[in-house]
């Protein structure tokens, strides 16, 4: 159990790599503090952290909201009494849209949640995590290893997310602090499902068809699943991990090299 009677913080609980990374840290010893805006969403991820035995804490929290950054970091501290993992997961989509033509407000919207929430996150923790040699890691993007039209901006994003990371794993280096981050691929989970779904009935064939024409250009000829990106962070946030940082790993089944 590498994260054993470890605390670890994670924003950005949803039903597919926020619940999978809620479960994989406390499967791996973590109590964990979730923090997401659907608090129906948070009870159900806690329920089944409690059955594996592990404490879950429950953040309502906006975390482009100044206010509801700071009460996370003080719940964590207050009811967990330390913090040894952060966990940066949030997302917002960004605008699919070309960059010659994008909306310079909708760019600055999807920063702040990809970008700006994650530095302040760390900001706030960051003295806890030095007293544990903690870890921080980044939930990155494939998008990082292309360039295709309308993605500009989610490329934009994050790019500046690792460098974000690289950047502070420089910093709070001396003070015993990594910084790492994890880009996925495809993500077999409802959102990626729900969308091949729409593609084959445009198409007019089974969605199994269309999931093995795009597994068909990965290596390992399938779509790698939330609980083995989550498996990625575990290892980052570990003392498996201790002598990385500054790190991008993909987790893509072969995608990408890189």
């Amino acid at each position: 159990m590498p994260l054993k009677d470890r605390v670890v913080v994670i924003s950005g609980v949803g039903p597919g790599l926020g619940r999978g990374l809620a479960l994989r840290c406390a499967a791996a010893g973590a109590d964990v503090v979730l923090a997401a805006r659907g608090e129906e969403r948070l009870a159900a991820v806690a329920e089944e952290v409690a059955r594996l035995g592990r404490r879950a804490v429950r953040v309502p929290a906006d975390v482009t909201d100044e206010a509801s950054r700071r009460r996370l970091v003080a719940t964590a501290l207050e009811t967990c009494g330390r913090v040894d993992g952060l966990v940066n997961n949030a997302f917002a989509m960004p605008p699919m849209t070309d960059l010659v033509d994008v909306d310079l407000d909708a760019v600055r919207a999807a920063f702040e949640t990809n970008v700006l929430a994650a530095l302040r996150l760390t900001q706030l923790f960051a003295p806890a995590l030095a007293e544990h040699a903690g870890s921080v890691v980044m939930i990155n993007s494939a998008v990082l290893r292309h360039s295709r039209r309308t993605f500009g901006v989610y490329k934009m994003a994050k790019a500046s997310l690792l460098a974000l990371a690289q950047s502070l794993a420089t910093e709070l280096g001396p003070r015993g602090v990594r910084v790492n981050s994890v880009a996925p691929g495809y993500i077999w989970a409802d959102n990626l499902k729900r969308y091949f779904e729409a593609l084959a009935r445009r198409r007019g064939v089974p969605v199994r068809q269309v999931y093995d024409e795009t597994a068909a250009t990965l290596d390992l000829r399938r779509l790698p699943e939330p609980d083995e990106i989550a498996d990625a962070a575990v290892f980052l946030l570990s003392p498996l991990a201790r002598a990385i940082t500054g790190q991008c790993l993909d987790v893509n089944c072969g995608e990408w090299h890189h």
